[in-house]
């Protein structure tokens, strides 16, 4: 017979019904950290702004951001699974061929591209928009029995890392529609400025938490949207979720303590500090990976001695893990030139075989001074 789980409500904190939009911030607290937070979110926006070929930052930035955010929710995965799993799903009509955390990080990924061209194609930021975020996010695996794309019809809560303890009761299902209702009014509507907006947004999602799973993950997908729809940066690429995952208790305890104590102006200046904080460590990121990109600009020209070789170090800055089959075939070099610079570059050390061919499978190449700059 299966034990019955007593669940403690002792510390549970209840939704703060009836107090949102926050009926007053105190901006004399919140003014200096939001000009900081603007100032940091700029310098690293500029950055992206600056390069040739921005999806050379963009594509490793996006796969830290789908491991942090899923590995907060408990879905384990690293950059490399993820890279190789999108590698041969490129080559394989096979997307389960991977444990099933792997899958669940890259939907993350995926889901989060199809918002951002969701909104590049029109698209306003709304409840349709999000609903598609999360049936796509949830679409395999462990997260397809769980509703994906609809609201929750049951009462759900957030508990501490044991199960046992009840920290927060979101809102009813009664009252969903409404409470989401008046988000997107809110969003809408404010004209308070953008981070400040995001703020609140992001908390009341949370406190919502809408859907009976994944509701973190859309959440934090959720202030990057927010974030470039109101033209804070101007594309839609910055991410949090590794200062969130660092100052986790944190976290949750500034968001809880919106309904606890309806204290939004801590809450708010939790975030902003998140923001600059992020803002400051995605532009070293940023520019150690320029720094790379330089570096190697003059070593695929020496190596390569071809006018091809800007193509190869765009494809591999942009596919760090990759079958050979696909540089042969997508690098925009004719395929005997491309084969003579795979065996170049594998000699120089530059790239490293993870499998050999075997078969009509091609050989698994890895970017490797690229992946070591962004491993999680």
């Amino acid at each position: 017979m299966a034990q019955t789980i007593e669940l403690d409500f002792s510390k549970a904190v209840d939704y703060h019904y009836d107090r949102f939009p926050p009926a007053q911030l105190d901006y004399s607290v919140l003014v200096h950290q939001v000009i900081s937070a603007s100032t940091a979110l700029a310098r690293y926006d500029q950055m992206m702004k600056n390069m040739h070929n921005s999806e050379i930052l963009l594509a490793p930035l996006r796969s830290q951001e789908a491991v942090i955010s899923s590995r907060m929710e408990g879905t384990i995965s690293t950059i490399d699974e993820i890279l190789k799993y999108e590698a041969d799903l490129e080559n394989e009509n096979n997307t389960h061929s991977a444990r099933s955390d792997v899958i669940e990080t890259y939907l993350y990924q995926r889901s989060l591209r199809s918002a951002q061209k969701a909104l590049a194609d029109g698209q306003p930021l709304s409840a349709f928009l999000i609903r598609s975020a999360h049936q796509q996010l949830l679409s395999w695996g462990r997260g397809a029995q769980k509703t994906p794309g609809e609201y929750k019809t049951e009462q759900n809560y957030l508990a501490d890392r044991n199960k046992k303890n009840i920290l927060f009761v979101p809102i009813s299902p009664e009252r969903l529609s409404e409470g989401m209702e008046k988000l997107f009014e809110y969003l809408q509507n404010d004209k308070s400025p953008p981070l400040i907006k995001a703020a609140v947004s992001h908390v009341e999602f949370e406190a919502l938490h809408p859907f009976k799973d994944g509701n973190g993950r859309i959440g934090r997908m959720l202030i990057t949207l927010l974030l470039w729809n109101s033209g804070v940066i101007s594309s839609p690429h910055f991410y949090i979720s590794g200062y969130l995952e660092e100052n986790k208790d944190q976290y949750i305890d500034a968001m809880r303590n919106v309904s606890q104590s309806d204290d939004w102006t801590s809450w708010i200046a939790f975030f902003l500090d998140a923001v600059e904080a992020q803002a400051i460590k995605n532009l070293e990121i940023a520019e150690s990976i320029k720094q790379l990109y330089e570096e190697m600009k003059g070593k695929f020209s020496e190596l390569l001695s071809s006018r091809y070789s800007l193509n190869a170090l765009d494809f591999v800055f942009t596919n760090p893990v990759f079958r050979n089959s696909k540089f042969t075939a997508s690098s925009q070099i004719p395929k005997a030139t491309a084969q003579r610079f795979s065996s170049v570059l594998q000699d120089a050390g530059l790239l490293v075989v993870r499998e050999e061919s075997s078969g009509r499978k091609a050989a698994l190449l890895a970017f490797e001074p690229l992946l070591e700059l962004v491993r999680v």
